[in-house]
């Protein structure tokens, strides 16, 4: 098991390193830099003309005319040494500063709808396996079909239409007015809480949907192995039997999954941000783009790529503690 932890650590840090140096290169693909940008807004209209010196200036100024080597070395260094993800131009000040409440926001979306997910899926992925071609296994495929089918951004705006006509209040938000910029509370921690509800409810509408069938359809293959069958032949009650051989490994394709799903939710929830008014990444990376403040939008792509990563490498870990063969294959 060490060897295996090593070798997944190691294989974590040069997925990374590879992974910020892309990152990097998709900073560096827009054409021009901050520096054209911000001459352009400053000067634009008041009749002032700029020459390329000028400019030039300016690039030195935010350290924009070294070359893009030394810039990543220094970039990638301020992380990795002082957790420092550079300066957010646009916005005068750290990328830190700019992306520190809205990267918490965005992870308790993502993980109270993984939490959700799994809770769901699993235990009703099982009873459907078990309940075969009964009346609820039926129930449950139409479900799963309906929620491959129904994108997410529409369930927001049927969530929003039922909650502003039925309900005469809006779910749009994270939080309610009195607290969006009041200080952390225990108060304002449960309205925040309320208020994940709803965007965990439409984010985890296709994952749970597709989970179920993933979980049935494993289920319904280890049921019929020869060990099932002679654990059951030697008397091991039912219950005792399921958990401890084919639920257990029905599972194991949806650990394994775990960073298709976050991958899934961070696809999705930009546009079931702006359908809830929800205040994520996001927004805000396209927004960096846009203006070329290429800082804010690589820390957003380094993080966000981070997650994936780190959780792929928890599912190794969960899926040689729930199957040893993957351990033994992995050495």
């Amino acid at each position: 098991m060490v060897k295996f932890l090593l070798q997944r650590v190691l294989g974590l840090a040069v997925t990374m390193f590879f992974v910020s140096i892309m990152v990097f290169a998709i900073m560096e693909l827009p054409p021009g830099d901050y520096a054209e940008r911000y001459a352009f807004r400053k000067f634009s209209g008041t009749g002032v003309t700029l020459s390329e010196a000028d400019i030039q200036s300016i690039r030195v100024d935010l350290g924009l005319d070294k070359p893009p080597w030394e810039r990543y070395i220094s970039w990638i260094g301020g992380i990795i040494t002082r957790f420092d993800f550079g300066p957010a131009f646009a916005f005068e000040t750290s990328v830190n500063k700019v992306i520190g409440q809205r990267i918490w926001l965005t992870l308790a979306i993502l993980f109270s709808t993984l939490i959700l997910t799994y809770l769901i899926a699993i235990p009703i992925g099982i009873y459907a396996a078990i309940r075969r071609h009964s009346i609820a296994d039926y129930s449950l495929t139409v479900f799963s079909y309906l929620g491959l089918a129904l994108p997410n951004f529409l369930l927001a705006l049927v969530l929003l239409y039922i909650s502003v006509t039925a309900f005469g209040s809006s779910v749009g938000g994270l939080f309610s007015p009195e607290y969006a910029n009041a200080p952390w509370s225990f108060a304002k921690a449960v309205d925040l809480l309320q208020h994940l509800i709803v965007p965990t409810i439409v984010l985890a509408w296709s994952a749970t949907a597709l989970q179920i069938q993933t979980v049935r359809a494993t289920m319904l293959d280890e049921i019929n192995k020869l060990s099932v069958a002679a654990a059951r032949a030697r008397g091991v009650p039912e219950t005792r039997l399921l958990l401890k051989y084919p639920a257990r490994l029905a599972i194991n394709p949806v650990v394994s999954t775990i960073g298709f799903d976050i991958n899934r939710i961070f696809s999705e929830l930009p546009i079931v941000a702006l359908v809830l008014g929800l205040p994520e990444l996001g927004e805000l990376l396209i927004k960096s783009f846009l203006d070329l403040d290429m800082f804010v939008a690589g820390a957003i792509l380094l993080i966000l790529t981070f997650m994936i990563v780190f959780m792929n490498f928890l599912s190794d870990i969960v899926l040689a503690m729930l199957d040893p063969r993957v351990r033994l294959q992995g050495g």
